[in-house]
C-alpha cells in the first residue's frame, strides 16, 4: 500500500505528447497531496474511451494512484463521441502497435512528470487492451503490468477478426515489467490452452509473472454491464490488481 492516501483527486481532460510528438486527448486522475506514489496507465477497451474505463481511471485515483487514460482513438476521429470514434478504430484496423506504443509512452512520461510521482509506472488493459498492456511493457519502462483476458498474447487469430493485430511471440522474450494476468476459464480468446502456452513461455523466458483463471467466467467478466459480468471474480480480481501494484509501485517497493 502507499504510505500516505488521500481523498482528495481531480480527474479531468488533458492533452499529452503521444506518438511521434502528437498532441492527444486524455483522461487524468491526479491525487491532489505532495506524497509520493506511483501511477497506472489505464488503457481503454475496443469500444473505446468510455465512461466506464474514464471509472477505472478514478478508481485507481481512490487507491491512491495517478492515472491516465489516453484516448487511443484520437487521430481516428478528433472530437467524435466514443462510439463513433471506436467504429472509427475498428474500420482502420485498430490502433498500430507503433503508435499504441509511442502513446503510451506519452502517458508514462505525463505520470512522471506530475510533481508527486516516485517515478514507477504501470499498466492495466482488458480484452484487446490486455494484449495492448503485454506489448507496451514489453517495450517500455514500466514497473508492472496487468493483462485481464487480453486475446492474441499467444495463439492465433481467426479469419474475419476486425482488427488487424497478430500474436506477441517475438516480443515476449522482452518483456520487462512483472506481469498480473487474470483470465476467464470460459474463456475462447484467450483460451486455457492460450493461458497455459503463454505461463510457459513467460516460464522458459524467466519473467516474473503471476496468472489467474476464474471458473464460471467467460470473456469480459470485470464488464458491469454484460450479462458476462460475474461479481465474485471481480472482488478476487481487483484484491490481486491493488496488491500486485501494491508490491511494485508503491514508493518502498
Amino acid at each position: 500500500m502507499l504510505d500516505v492516501m488521500t481523498d482528495a483527486m481531480l480527474s479531468e481532460t488533458v492533452r499529452i505528447k503521444g506518438h511521434n510528438g502528437d498532441e492527444i486527448e486524455a483522461y487524468s486522475v491526479r491525487v491532489l497531496d505532495s506524497a509520493p506514489r506511483g501511477g497506472v496507465v489505464v488503457l481503454h477497451h475496443m469500444p473505446g474511451y468510455d465512461d466506464r474505463t474514464k471509472e477505472i481511471a478514478r478508481w485507481f485515483g481512490h487507491l491512491g494512484y495517478n492515472a491516465i487514460m489516453p484516448n487511443l482513438y484520437w487521430r481516428d476521429a478528433p472530437g467524435a463521441s466514443p462510439d463513433d470514434a471506436a467504429a472509427a478504430g475498428r474500420a482502420n484496423g485498430g490502433v498500430p502497435s507503433e503508435r499504441l506504443i509511442g502513446d503510451v509512452s506519452g502517458s508514462i512520461d505525463y505520470l512522471k512528470g506530475l510533481d508527486n510521482s516516485n517515478g514507477k509506472t504501470g499498466t492495466i488493459g482488458y480484452c484487446s487492451a490486455g494484449r495492448q498492456s503485454v506489448l507496451a511493457a514489453c517495450h517500455l519502462p514500466l514497473d508492472a503490468a496487468v493483462d485481464c483476458y487480453g486475446a492474441f498474447v499467444v495463439g492465433q487469430v481467426p479469419d474475419g477478426f476486425p482488427l488487424q493485430v497478430s500474436p506477441l511471440y517475438e516480443d515476449l522474450p522482452n518483456l520487462g515489467a512483472p506481469l498480473l494476468g487474470l483470465f476467464g476459464a470460459e474463456d475462447q480468446y484467450p483460451s486455457p490452452e492460450q493461458v497455459t502456452e503463454l505461463d510457459g513461455l513467460l516460464t522458459e523466458y524467466g519473467k516474473v509473472h503471476e496468472f489467474h483463471s476464474y471458473e464460471g467466467a467467460g470473456h469480459a467478466f470485470f464488464a458491469a454491464d454484460r450479462p458476462s459480468y460475474r461479481p465474485e471474480s471481480v472482488k478476487d480480481g481487483w484484491a490481486r490488481i491493488e496488491a500486485w501494484f501494491g508490491k511494485y509501485l508503491s514508493s518502498a517497493a
